[in-house]
C-alpha cells in the first residue's frame, strides 16, 4: 500500500476544525484513561494500525496497564474494566458499528446509569471522532512509526 495525500496539507482549515474538536474532547471532563480506551476500542473495530499505535502509547503515558490494553478486544470476558468503562465500551461498539446495531436503547440506557447527559454527549462525540480519524488514517494510508525494525526482524 502506498501513502496517499496528507489531509493537513491538502485541507488545513478542515484539519484545524478536526483538531479543535479533539481539543474539546480533551478538556471535556471525560477521564483521560476512558478517552484512550474508547479510542483504542474504536480503532480495534475499524482495524486502524496507525491509531492503535498512537493511542496505545497515549494510554500508557496516562498510566494505563499493558494487561488492560492487551485484553481490550475481549473486555466483556475480563474483570479488569469498571462498570462505567463497560458502559462506554458498549456504546463505542454500538456507535462504531451503527449500521448493524442501530445504537440499541439498552446500550444507551446503560450509559445513563454511569454518565451525565453532557458526558454521554461528549462520549458520543468522542466515538464519532475516533471513527473519523480512523477513516482518515486508513483512507490516506497513514503509517505508524516502526521502532528498531532490524531487532524485530531478528526475532522472527
Amino acid at each position: 500500500m502506498s501513502k496517499r495525500l496528507s489531509i493537513p496539507h491538502a485541507a488545513p482549515e478542515g484539519y484545524a476544525a478536526l483538531r479543535a474538536v479533539e481539543a474539546y474532547i480533551q478538556q471535556s471532563g471525560l477521564p483521560p484513561l476512558l478517552v484512550d480506551l474508547v479510542k483504542m476500542r474504536g480503532s480495534q473495530i475499524n482495524g486502524c494500525a496507525y491509531c492503535l499505535d498512537m493511542h496505545s502509547k497515549d494510554a500508557r503515558k496516562q498510566g494505563e496497564t499493558e494487561q488492560r490494553l492487551y485484553l481490550l478486544d475481549a473486555w466483556r470476558e475480563s474483570p479488569l474494566y469498571t462498570p462505567a468503562e463497560r458502559a462506554a465500551l458498549t456504546w463505542t461498539e454500538a456507535v462504531t458499528m451503527v449500521a448493524e446495531t442501530r445504537a440499541p436503547d439498552a446500550d444507551y440506557e446503560l450509559l445513563t446509569k454511569h454518565f451525565t447527559d453532557k458526558e454521554i454527549a461528549d462520549l458520543t462525540i468522542l466515538v464519532g471522532m475516533i471513527n473519523l480519524w480512523n477513516r482518515i488514517a486508513i483512507g490516506m494510508r497513514a503509517e505508524h512509526p516502526v521502532a528498531k525494525v532490524e531487532a524485530v526482524r531478528e526475532r522472527v
